[in-house]
């Protein structure tokens, strides 16, 4: 059952049925009252004349004496008619209206049994109590009946239409009350509780953005405040878990990727330990025909197997280096100094955008091998768009700092995102790179405590963002991510 119909059932029914009963007592009570007044009045006037009339009857002159009688019984109020009998039910004399009230059987009944006799009777338009009451001389014997009439008050005519009237009153009343009550629920009750349903029901569908609007009474306005809260307080614990969870995923992965390289560092160890003396056999080897050679295609040919000879020396130490642990040397190192050596040492350096705060902040790192990693990442920016922008940027956030590097270039395909901090791979033609440089990087910024990421840019290029904490000072050196 609906919150208003078990109000209006268990609350207002039984109200306006005591209602009712108590107004029809009332009413009740009120004709009873009337009408014992109305009849109180009638026998204590035909008890006061009555003695007087009695003696009347016994002179030789009655009439006179009657009239007398009668006159002075007109005095009270609302006295319509008074009429004397013989015992026989003939009018002796009379004055008034509703003489024909009572049947002369009626009227000699009253002198045989001596006992007074009252009722309500109508007479043409008019509504009397009319009592009957014996006449007797001082001895007791019958002379005759008074008969004396009332006319019944405005109150006593129409107590039965009034008693419709309040009835009625009373239901058109009970009606508006009801409609006005259940108005009033409706608009202040009943439709703030079916928005706050609705809030949660959405909120439950999985709106949890949706908030409850504050209208209304008081109370649901604190109410919805407290829900609203309370879905706020939700909200930010989601967020929190999700925030730990993304964080859990990623260290997930760089723990996933550290132990690749890890391992790929053993077997480079062994890879460069079993071709070191082969690599130098050949390289000393090569040097020596070279100095011994006269035409210059030979000397070319052998100047470039040493060229190749010393980028597998270099790529083999790359990966070893890679898999090893790193000692960090941390040290206070300005973000515009590490900066700048960054573009010292890349080609067409200074074309590229720099935005930096001001001032500058200061973290503890080892300056080198971050300024190897942001030359790692605008060179590849400026390898990408030669002719183009590109742009370094960095902000704080939460006591972390945002390094940006971003390009015009036409970026890297979706589905190579995944795996550009693979170690070899790379977008470059074949023999432009080794594919090495960006997991280099992610190591680097690993051992550090941060993060690198590959994100979108307004430029419509590629954009790593490195994410490094400002205050290394309780990360062990060399600790692996």
């Amino acid at each position: 059952m609906r919150l208003r119909n078990l109000i209006i059932a268990t609350v207002l029914t039984p109200l306006f049925l005591v209602l009712l009963v108590v107004s029809l007592v009332a009413i009740v009570s009120l004709e009873d009252n009337l009408r014992t007044k109305l009849q109180s009045e009638v026998q204590v006037l035909s008890q006061a004349i009555g003695t007087s009339l009695g003696y009347a009857l016994t002179q030789e002159a009655p009439r006179e004496a009657l009239q007398e009688s009668l006159h002075a019984a007109f005095s009270f109020h609302r006295i319509y008619g008074a009429y004397v009998f013989d015992t026989r039910g003939n009018k002796i004399y009379g004055l008034g209206l509703g003489e024909t009230l009572f049947d002369p059987e009626e009227i000699r009944a009253v002198a045989d049994s001596g006992e007074e006799l009252g009722a309500y009777r109508r007479h043409e338009r008019w509504s009397y109590y009319s009592a009957l009451v014996p006449l007797t001389t001082p001895g007791g014997e019958p002379r005759g009946v008074l008969q004396v009439n009332r006319l019944n008050t405005g109150v006593e005519n129409y107590i039965g239409f009034l008693s419709l009237v309040v009835l009625g009153g009373f239901v058109i009343a009970a009606v508006g009350i009801v409609a006005l009550i259940w108005w009033g629920f409706r608009r202040h009750i009943e439709r703030p509780l079916e928005r706050l349903l609705e809030v949660m029901e959405r909120v439950g569908g999985g709106e949890r953005q949706r908030r409850a609007s504050l209208e209304g009474p008081d109370e649901y306005r604190r109410l919805s405040l407290a829900l609203n809260g309370m879905l706020d307080a939700l909200a930010a614990k989601d967020a929190d878990i999700e925030a730990r969870r993304r964080k859990e995923i990623a260290l997930e992965r760089r723990l996933r990727k550290s132990k690749k390289l890890a391992e790929l560092g053993v077997l480079a160890a062994g890879v460069a330990h079993e071709l070191g003396a082969p690599l130098s056999v050949i390289d000393g080897q090569a040097q020596r025909l070279e100095r011994r050679a006269t035409d210059e295609d030979e000397q070319r040919r052998l100047t470039r197997i040493r060229g190749e000879v010393a980028r597998i020396v270099g790529i083999v130490r790359q990966l070893m280096d890679l898999g090893r642990r790193h000692n960090l040397e941390v040290a206070p190192c300005r973000l515009d100094d590490l900066v700048q050596g960054a573009l010292a040492l890349v080609e067409g350096g200074d074309g590229i955008e720099v935005r930096l705060p001001e001032p500058p902040p200061t973290l503890r790192a080892d300056e080198q091998q971050l300024t190897q990693v942001l030359t790692n990442l605008l060179q590849n920016a400026r390898q990408a768009s030669p002719e183009g922008r590109v742009r370094l940027s960095a902000r704080v956030i939460d006591a972390e700092l945002c390094l940006r590097v971003e390009d015009d270039g036409p970026g890297i395909p979706d589905e190579h995102q995944g795996r550009v901090f693979d170690p070899f791979f790379t977008t470059k033609p074949a023999g432009q790179g080794s594919g090495l440089g960006l997991a280099m990087a992610h190591r680097i910024v690993s051992d550090h405590g941060g993060s690198i990421t590959l994100g979108d840019t307004d430029l419509g290029g590629a954009a790593f963002e490195v994410t490094l904490p400002l205050d290394n000072e309780t990360r062990p050196m060399g600790q692996e991510a």
